[in-house]
């Protein structure tokens, strides 16, 4: 397959023949509802089904999918016992009986009119993928902070569909309205990537020559994780595979993906710098010349504390502080977890921030 010819149309999209949605789902009874909701309430006329893939959840999760599938016809239920996304996804797609496939996250709502938008999408740009705008939020100060740094480019370098104003053609996309003859043609989602899959998935698609597009005027309502430790949990193990698939196929990649890891290299030497500076074994004009390794670090720090400072997100005192240990975090585990993932590949790595998840309600 060639990617340099990215002219060919998928098949045409008819809201008439329905659409599936797919969500792969392990412990999140706390947001579960809210997702199936916006799901069910879409402003569409064609006929559609809801396909959760349950992992093993041990909060409660499983059981409330029972309840909301007693009660509505369209929900159906299958056993993702791998409790992987990519397998969960496939099983789920092929558990599905629509021309169109709508990805969703247990931890996104959907507006109101998300689909019939990207099915126009879809119709007007024959493109085989389709993805719009993930706008995070928050409800406790942790998670609004979580949700500023995601909405901002400091945040995550400034990816399309964390804050894109043109539509057209992209690498990849978020979630993704997908046709599934195409998918099914380039084999679904690899189910040894656990990470990333949505992008390698998409990287086959325009391989095979198709377009994957993105609509500013889709958008998906995102809602972060709520601890501190599940966050660095969460960045470790994506900034890990984002490593894997660089090793896998070595592609073009912009230089803000190796921002945190260079990040974490030159605060691991500051740190060893200084040590050695208050030790006394670097003195005198060495020490000063290596002192210059402080200057991108001041220069960060003054970066983080404006963003903290600035305006967007919480105005609260908690909400700032929170933002001041939510962007080093982030950079941090994302980038040490590229440099593990390049180093030593991936291999068994998974999200952990998507295990044990405490059975609290929702504000």
């Amino acid at each position: 397959m060639q990617d340099d010819d990215r002219g060919k149309d998928a098949p045409p999209a008819n809201p008439a023949e329905g659409v599936s949605y797919v969500m792969p789902v392990l412990n999140e009874r706390r947001y579960l509802q809210r997702a199936v909701a916006s799901v069910l309430a879409q402003r569409f006329d064609g006929p559609t089904e809801v396909v959760l893939a349950l992992g093993p959840s041990t909060d409660g999760t499983n059981e409330l999918a029972h309840q909301l599938a007693a009660a509505e016809s369209r929900i159906v239920l299958v056993h993702n016992a791998a409790a992987d996304i990519p397998a969960g996804l496939n099983l789920a797609i092929r558990a599905s009986s629509k021309p169109i496939i709508v990805r969703v996250d247990a931890h996104s709502e959907l507006d109101p009119d998300y689909t019939s938008r990207a099915l126009a999408a879809l119709q007007a740009t024959g493109a085989a993928n389709v993805g719009g705008i993930m706008h995070a939020q928050g409800r406790t100060p942790f998670q609004r902070a979580v949700a500023r740094a995601y909405n901002s480019p400091i945040g995550l370098g400034g990816g399309a569909y964390h804050g894109g104003t043109r539509a057209g053609e992209a690498e990849s996309a978020y979630l993704g309205v997908m046709h599934r003859a195409v998918i099914e043609e380039v084999g679904l989602f690899d189910e040894s990537i656990r990470r990333g899959e949505d992008w390698e998935l998409n990287l086959r698609i325009r391989k095979a020559g198709y377009r994957v597009w993105f609509d500013p005027e889709l958008s998906v309502t995102y809602w972060p994780r709520e601890s501190w430790v599940r966050l660095a949990r969460q960045f470790i193990a994506t900034g890990t595979w984002r490593g894997e698939l660089i090793r896998r196929y070595g592609r073009s990649n912009s230089l803000r993906f190796f921002a945190p890891p260079a990040l974490v290299i030159v605060t691991v030497l500051g740190i060893v710098l200084g040590i050695l500076q208050l030790s006394g074994v670097v003195t005198g004009w060495w020490s000063l010349a290596l002192s210059l390794l402080y200057v991108p670090l001041l220069a960060y720090v003054v970066l983080v504390i404006a963003v903290a400072l600035g305006r967007g997100g919480g105005s609260g005192i908690r909400d700032k502080l929170w933002t001041l240990a939510v962007l080093p975090t982030m950079h941090l585990a994302w980038g040490a977890g590229l440099l593990i993932g390049l180093t030593h590949g991936a291999e068994e790595t998974v999200d952990t921030s998507r295990l044990g998840t405490r059975n609290t309600p929702l504000p």
